[in-house]
């Protein structure tokens, strides 16, 4: 499978296969978040249960309309069915509160981390970044 490197995201590589971490610097558009979406699409025709790590310390927002694309649609849905931990490291506060709501009504374990427990959320989806 491909590195996925679309703008503001770019992917950590990691020793666990099906664990798909990613950083996030600056604002998320329509075209980085529909290629996103479509990576996740391909990794879930290929694996049955991921795990996936947000590093969103830099994270400055998002395009809200980049939510009514097809594949996005389609990649949240799918995530319920193939993702089995989600750790968000740094999320914004609104985020890391909605997470934690989430976690208890979605058959996904999501958690979010502060910045300083980045270690703690890769114990957390079973996987450590390979730095080059």
């Amino acid at each position: 499978m491909t590195h996925f490197n679309q703008g503001p995201i770019q992917q950590i590589p990691t020793d666990n296969e099906t664990v798909f971490a990613f950083q996030i610097h600056g604002h998320i558009d329509d075209d980085a978040s529909e290629a996103l979406a479509k990576f996740m699409n391909d990794v879930f025709d290929k694996h049955p249960k991921v795990s996936m790590l947000l590093e969103m310390t830099k994270f400055t927002g998002s395009d809200w309309d980049s939510m009514l694309d097809g594949d996005v649609i389609k990649s949240r849905f799918r995530s319920l069915q193939h993702v089995a931990r989600y750790a968000v490291v740094g999320a914004p506060d609104r985020a890391a509160k909605m997470i934690g709501l989430m976690d208890k009504v979605i058959p996904v374990e999501a958690r979010a981390f502060d910045t300083h427990e980045i270690t703690q959320a890769w114990d957390f989806v079973g996987a450590q970044p390979i730095v080059a």
